[in-house]
């Protein structure tokens, strides 16, 4: 007797529309934040010139004790090759200038001197929240116009920051701001990271399951902001840490509302520098660092924000000693499964496998590896 199961066939086209099995794709192990009024053509080059100054502070040996790992000198290639992977101007909160329309034009013109840009880069507007869209989209026109004027066109690897979302209205008016302005500028069309920030967030993102789809592909990312969070949650000071369960709570229903689709997630950001360049209170720093960006891999956040050139240094450390510490042993349970044996005494399921697949290819892509990707299971 055939059993009914009339409409199946729309339903599973909608699944493999929304849900399709995707590629590990590169993604920036950082967001690098700087002011809107302190950029310059040679941010990037400072940045790493001063990362690279603290990194001399240590020997090898004194690194991989600090670190975990023999990654010392592969530090060393990055910041004198690409210490910053994912520049975001800062038009919100870390923007200190008084003339935000002369700033606009002036990032805009830093941007067009740059040597080389980042693979990603882009600006945080002001957030519908402060009660005047008309701001953050007039910085965000001009910036654009500018840059266009200047290079011919709009560079490669542009996003935009989109930050405290508290109605989930102003998720769908963003987007029809932007539609605009690639009207008129005769622009690709844009893309944009939101920024989760508050509950009130959290609670539309639960309750919204349609809320990617609406955006038609638009929404490319999601940032959580730790400090904000913490804060609009009440906690006292003492306990704004990225590794609150607060946090935990919110990142995980980001991974669960987002990451199916597609959408790519990023940690936040320790909010402290050195207290000095002495050598005691950089180490201080990066072990303070390291804890937060191991907590957040931890978790499955591959991405978190960088605030200061030292934790360049620490940033690249833990993660490329944490995907080689188990790159090898991954390697192996795979070809073990794939041989039809056990490695270790481990019996892997399928799911296992495909997570230890995409561990690899991720570590391919981070340490820039030549390996091709481990092949689809």
């Amino acid at each position: 007797m055939e059993i009914n199961v009339a409409g199946f066939d729309n339903v599973h086209r909608t699944q493999q529309a929304r849900f399709p099995v995707r590629e590990i794709a590169w993604q920036p192990v950082h967001t690098v934040y700087v002011p809107a009024n302190l950029l310059t053509a040679s941010t990037v080059a400072d940045w790493g010139a001063e990362a690279a100054g603290l990194l001399a502070l240590t020997t090898p040996g004194e690194f991989a004790e600090l670190f975990g790992g023999d990654v010392h000198d592969r530090v060393a290639r990055t910041l004198a090759r690409e210490p910053i992977q994912d520049l975001r101007i800062d038009f919100e909160d870390g923007y200190t200038g008084a003339d935000e329309d002369a700033d606009t034009l002036r990032a805009a013109e830093a941007v067009a001197a740059m040597p080389a840009l980042p693979r990603r880069w882009g600006l945080r507007i002001k957030s519908f929240a402060d009660g005047d869209p008309g701001r953050s989209l007039r910085t965000l026109r001009g910036f654009l116009a500018r840059v266009v004027e200047l290079k011919g066109g709009l560079p490669g690897g542009f996003v935009i920051t989109f930050p405290k979302v508290l109605m989930e209205s102003y998720l769908g008016m963003f987007a029809r701001a932007l539609a605009e302005i690639e009207h008129d500028l005769g622009l690709p069309a844009l893309g944009f990271e939101m920024q989760v920030e508050a509950p009130q967030t959290i609670l539309f993102l639960q309750r919204s399951p349609d809320l990617v789809a609406g955006l038609r592909g638009r929404l490319k990312a999601a940032h959580f902001g730790v400090f904000d969070y913490t804060a609009a949650c009440g906690l006292p000071p003492h306990e704004q840490r990225l590794d609150h369960p607060a946090c935990d709570h919110a990142r995980h229903v980001m991974q669960t509302v987002l990451h199916p689709e597609g959408v790519e997630l990023s940690d936040g950001s320790l909010a402290a520098a050195p207290a000095s360049g002495a050598k005691a209170d950089v180490l201080a720093l990066w072990r303070r660092h390291a804890e937060t960006v191991r907590h957040s891999l931890a978790h499955g956040y591959y991405q978190g924000w960088d605030m200061h050139p030292s934790h360049l240094v620490s940033r690249f450390a833990v993660v490329y000693a944490h995907h080689l510490a188990t790159y090898d042993q991954y390697r192996a349970r795979v070809d073990a499964w794939q041989a039809s044996r056990q490695e270790g005494g481990i019996l892997d399921e399928p799911a296992t496998i495909k997570t230890l697949v995409a561990a690899l290819r991720r570590a391919d892509l981070a340490l820039g590896l030549d390996s091709p990707p481990a092949e689809n299971l």
